[in-house]
């Protein structure tokens, strides 16, 4: 990932929680070598941890004959994260709200909750096999950053 405004790193990982903190470790170094604060940071990396928890936890069910495929790019206007894996597929409008009185103390949807909180953008596409879940974090101008 050398290049502030450029390059891409890609890489297809086991369904093991190895993989999911390897993610988490490139999607920091992508956010701070754009330069994002503390805060815009964690929640970048949180986010990528989210989705690539819900790909091997969720998606893959720890299968280790199933891989999670991840890249990571700065296009210079955005960070752009995508997490997918090779389950059963996900339709995130069937996911519970995790903040309705009946859902707050389970655990299902939280993790998209999360993404869609820190992230600027989120979009799924349906593999066949699989989901692909996309997360855009809007860089500022240069100018705005002074």
């Amino acid at each position: 990932m050398s290049g502030a405004k450029s390059g891409r790193l890609s890489f297809s990982l086991t369904s093991t929680m190895e993989s999911v903190s390897e993610v988490e470790s490139a999607a920091e170094k992508l956010a701070a070598e754009a330069g994002l604060d503390e805060d815009e940071c964690f929640h970048v990396t949180m986010a990528a941890r989210e989705a690539a928890l819900n790909a091997v936890l969720h998606g893959n069910e720890y299968d280790p004959a199933k891989r999670i495929a991840a890249s990571f790019e700065n296009t210079g206007s955005a960070l752009v994260i995508t997490i997918a894996d090779q389950g059963n597929g996900l339709d995130p409008d069937m996911l519970p709200d995790p903040l309705a009185p009946e859902n707050l103390l389970r655990g299902c949807g939280r993790g998209i909750f999360l993404i869609r909180s820190f992230m600027d953008e989120v979009h799924f596409r349906q593999l066949h096999p699989g989901t692909e879940l996309t997360l855009v974090k809007h860089l500022a101008p240069a100018a705005e950053k002074t």
